[in-house]
Formats: structure tokens, C-alpha cells, sequence
């Protein structure tokens, strides 16, 4: 018996001592400077110094930023809405077919598009819609309560520690939204701790690691071409070895229409439940609301492959087609936990139904 529990204990060791020969900790240091960002890289996409908006007293007004970050999305979709109803005293069947037009061009897609002008027909057949304004907040209405039916916010607290692994493509914002989150955790208390799975993309550990500088958060990363299911389980061990409370994992851009890659994404979540029963607890994808049905497209692909549990949408402050907020959530009964509508780390916020459709629609 002895001698069985010697040979298991040595075991261990050695199993420890090939993680450590592997795996590269970047610890966190707030005051270790940031490496030069030379002419046209991206590495770290640091924030933009805009002027914050402030409110009559002083304060800054978070409404007030999210209103300018959609101005975009409202002209493209509530402006051109308005200049349709503008003076309507009645609503007929052209009414309906030139809104039709401009919801399905805003990229709330068709089957969302239909559904609501189904339900204004049947308001109009109850006689509640009696002019333009009482359309346009039926309408109002009616995108509210798509985004609501689906909507939770995501409870980091449920486990310890809280697993949560990040999917999308290139180019979407998927390692500068890691960033953001992890900057706003540490913030809040948490001790986070990064891993840079994307192994392919050679800057997108250099990134992580310089939002981890930034936000005062560990990053386990291995070198470049490594096994990403490899640097997941050393991030697993590390994370409850320190006692961790939130652990992000960042993966590779993977192309939806390559099997290889999903298959390599199963495999990463084979290995963290192996290690933390139970894990992912999130699997967040983000979407790049710019690029409209395409994004629809990568979302029904990726919640058939990838299990995805909850959406993040980017860059609504450069997009007309914000729509695609309310297709991609209600068409695939996902919430939206995060929108992005500006480049500095508050701007990206916990999706509130409420306060999303009242930006839009305020006018």
C-alpha cells in the first residue's frame, strides 16, 4: 500500500513538472510599461481618449454614451421610421409593406421582421394603432418584448471558479472584449486569469497579455502553434490551484465552415469539464454587428457546433444595421449579455432590453 502511494505521489510530480516545462505565466504588473505599438498594429487596440459625455450636472451620463453609440443604428432604422410616419393619421397595407422594407434593410432579419409586422396588423385589427405615433410605439413595444423574452445577465458568481470561454471569428473584437471583461472583473473584486488558446494567431497572445498588463490579470499562454487544449487544461489547473474566480479562455478565430477547427473547439471542452466539472459555465460568442446577416449566419452555425449560451455584439457605434441585435437573439432564443458601442472599456456594457430599444426610440 505504501509503495502504491509512493508511486502515485511520484506520478504527480512528474505530471507537474511537464505542465511547468510547457507553460508560459505572464504575471500582471499595472505599472510595467505597455511594449511600442508600431505604424498599423493592433496589438492591445488601446482605447481612443474621446470626450465622455456628461450629463447637466457634471456627471457622466452612461444613457447619454450609449444614445451616441447608437446614433447610427437609430438613424438608419428609427430615422428613417419617423420620416415614414411622420403626420400619418391613418395606417394601411402600404404603411406596413414600406416598414416592412426598412426593418428587413436594417437587418432585423425576415423572420423577425414578419413576426412583428404580423402583430401590428392584428393591433391594427383591434383598432389600437390609429396614426403614425401610435404605430411607432406599437413597434417600440414589440422589439422590446423580443429582446426581453430570452434576456438574463450572466452570473459569474453561480461557480468558483466561474469558466468562461469566448468564440468567434477573426476580426469581430473577440480578444478585445476578453480584455474589457477582464479589466471591468478585476475592477469589480475578482481575481481573473486570462488563457491565450489562440495559438495560430501570433499577436493574439501578445494582445492578451497587454490587456492583462493593463487590467492587473494573469495570462497562461504556451508558445505559438501549441496545442490549445493544452494551454486550456494548464489554465484550468492554475485557476483552482490559485484560487481563482473568473477564468476566460480566448480560442482561435475559427472559421465556422472548418470542421478541423470545431472539432479542435470539442476537444478544448472536453478538457475543461475533464478539469472543472461542470465547465464551460459560459460560451460566449461574439459577433461583429457590422457585418448584419452575416453575423446571423455565424450565429446559427456556431450554436449548433459550439453549444454557444450567450452573444456578444461589437462595434454598434460604426453600424447603421444595429437590427441585427434583435435578429440574432430572437431568432436562435439567445441573450444578449454584451453590446459594444465605443472603443473605451465602459463602453462595453451589460445589454439592457429596456434601455437598448428607449436609446433607440428616444428622440
Amino acid at each position: 500500500m505504501e509503495q502504491q502511494e509512493k508511486k502515485t505521489y511520484f506520478r504527480g510530480m512528474m505530471d507537474k513538472l511537464v505542465t511547468v516545462a510547457n507553460m508560459e505565466v505572464f504575471p500582471s504588473s499595472k505599472s510595467t510599461p505597455e511594449p511600442p505599438v508600431q505604424d498599423g498594429e493592433t496589438v492591445g487596440e488601446p482605447e481612443l481618449q474621446k470626450k465622455p459625455v456628461l450629463n447637466p450636472f457634471g456627471v457622466v451620463d452612461l444613457f447619454g454614451k450609449l444614445k451616441v453609440g447608437l446614433q447610427k443604428t437609430k438613424e438608419g432604422l428609427v430615422g428613417r421610421i419617423d420620416t415614414l410616419l411622420l403626420g400619418k393619421k391613418t395606417i394601411d397595407a402600404d404603411t406596413f409593406e414600406e416598414l416592412e422594407e426598412i426593418l428587413i434593410t436594417s437587418d432585423i432579419g425576415v423572420k423577425t421582421t414578419v413576426e412583428l409586422i404580423r402583430s401590428l396588423e392584428q393591433r391594427l385589427g383591434r383598432n389600437e394603432l390609429k396614426d403614425g405615433e401610435a404605430l411607432r410605439a406599437a413597434l417600440k413595444e414589440e422589439i422590446l418584448a423580443r429582446l426581453s423574452v430570452h434576456h438574463s445577465a450572466l452570473d459569474i458568481t453561480s461557480r468558483n471558479p466561474f469558466v468562461l470561454l469566448v468564440i468567434g471569428v477573426n476580426g469581430v473584437g473577440k480578444t478585445t472584449t476578453i480584455g474589457k471583461l477582464a479589466s471591468r472583473f478585476s475592477a469589480s473584486g475578482h481575481k481573473v486569469l486570462l488563457a491565450a488558446a489562440d495559438t495560430f494567431r501570433a499577436a493574439a497572445a501578445e494582445q492578451l497579455i497587454v490587456w492583462g498588463k493593463r487590467s492587473g490579470v494573469d495570462v497562461i499562454r504556451h508558445k505559438e502553434g501549441a496545442d490549445p487544449a493544452a494551454v486550456v487544461f494548464d489554465a484550468c489547473k492554475a485557476a483552482v490551484a490559485r484560487g481563482v474566480d473568473i477564468l476566460i479562455v480566448d480560442t482561435a478565430g475559427r472559421l465556422h465552415t472548418k470542421v478541423n477547427l470545431m472539432e479542435e473547439m470539442k476537444k478544448i471542452r472536453r478538457v475543461i469539464d475533464r478539469e472543472i466539472p461542470g465547465a464551460p459555465h459560459e460560451t460566449l460568442l461574439v459577433l461583429d454587428a457590422a457585418t448584419g446577416q452575416n453575423a446571423t449566419s455565424q450565429a446559427r452555425l456556431f450554436k449548433e457546433a459550439a453549444g454557444v449560451t450567450g452573444l456578444a455584439l461589437t462595434k454598434l457605434d460604426g453600424t447603421a444595421k444595429g437590427g441585427i441585435v434583435v435578429a440574432v437573439s430572437h431568432e436562435f432564443a439567445l441573450p444578449v449579455r454584451y453590446i459594444g458601442v465605443g472603443e473605451a472599456i465602459e463602453d462595453l456594457r451589460d445589454f439592457d432590453p429596456q434601455e437598448f430599444t428607449d436609446a433607440l426610440f428616444q428622440t
